[in-house]
């Protein structure tokens, strides 16, 4: 009987844009230690890779039949014969970073605006920090080679705002909680809550997702468990403990049970629960990925936003 059971699985391998760490892909890893998959009769492979744009080339190239990474570097490099990858389930309303300004420039930046000139850095290109400058700039109508941008590492990214050697700079938790609390840097832009994110983007967007290849979506049934599994993911982080979250995920994900709750406490709020976007959300985000840098040209000529979305 359990042999049958295991024949009926549908397998899957998915993509999911690294490091294990990231708190936007956290679904995922939920649904795969809790076994949402498998209750779903769905044999998921998960396979974390070095960066988003890492994850939708996986998908690209048909390594994986899905991918878990930001809408932005999906439409970038997740296309295939020239048309855009699909949103099976969308994670997050933007990513859970924050833009921090070293304390002796409080007075001088407030914005994204204030930032032309300036030395900015970032924890290193195509990461969810980066691709929020760019959007942050866009919004501000700043050209991003209006900004010296410099490329640090994380903890780089934290020593340089500490020093003073960067005028400001972009980073998630557990930096931005502890630089803030340590009075290193302060908060100028803050994208840690969906209201917080609006506010800064001019209306609700979409950070990551699940996607699919546009000429390989997944049968309905496939994408029903998936959605049922992530849904499920969604609450349990919404409403579980850190400390009983860690009992299951692998300790990679988890990284420091410190750092752990810090990161999950950023990304509650800009979980999609029911994992669903407007078309009208979509055009906004994608107008701001337009503006910050040219998108494939079968994106650019995209009519119909909705044409992304699987019902």
């Amino acid at each position: 009987m359990i042999a049958w059971l295991v024949l009926l699985q549908t397998s899957l391998t998915i993509a999911v844009a690294g490091p294990s760490t990231s708190p936007e892909y956290l679904p995922l890893h939920v649904a795969q230690a809790e076994g949402l998959f498998t209750a779903q009769q769905l044999s998921v492979t998960l396979r974390t890779t070095r960066s988003d744009a890492t994850a939708a080339e996986m998908l690209a190239t048909g390594q994986a039949q899905l991918a878990a990474t930001s809408l932005d570097a999906a439409l970038r490099f997740g296309g295939t014969e020239g048309a855009p990858p699909r949103i099976v389930w969308a994670l997050t309303a933007a990513p859970p970073v924050a833009l921090l300004v070293a304390p002796g420039r409080v007075d001088t930046i407030r914005a994204a605006a204030d930032l032309v000139g300036e030395t900015v850095a970032i924890p290193a290109p195509g990461t969810a920090e980066d691709q929020v400058l760019g959007l942050l700039l866009a919004r501000a109508g700043v050209s991003p080679q209006r900004v010296k941008l410099r490329s640090l590492g994380e903890r780089g990214v934290a020593r340089a705002l500490e020093g003073g050697e960067v005028a400001a700079g972009v980073l998630g938790e557990p930096y931005v909680s502890r630089l803030v609390e340590s009075g290193k840097a302060v908060i100028a832009v803050d994208l840690r809550t969906a209201k917080d994110a609006a506010a800064a983007l001019g209306g609700p967007t979409m950070g990551a997702g699940l996607f699919a290849r546009a000429a390989a979506v997944p049968p309905a049934a496939t994408i029903q468990g998936l959605r049922v599994a992530l849904q499920a993911a969604v609450a349990r982080l919404i409403s579980a403990e850190p400390a009983a979250l860690q009992t299951t995920l692998p300790p990679p994900v988890i990284g420091s049970p410190a750092d752990f709750a810090l990161r999950l406490g950023s990304a509650r709020d800009l979980f999609l629960a029911d994992g669903r976007v407007t078309a009208e959300t979509l055009e906004r985000s994608l107008e701001l990925l337009r503006i910050r840098a040219p998108l494939p040209v079968k994106v650019k000529r995209l009519k119909n936003p909705e044409s992304l979305l699987i019902e």
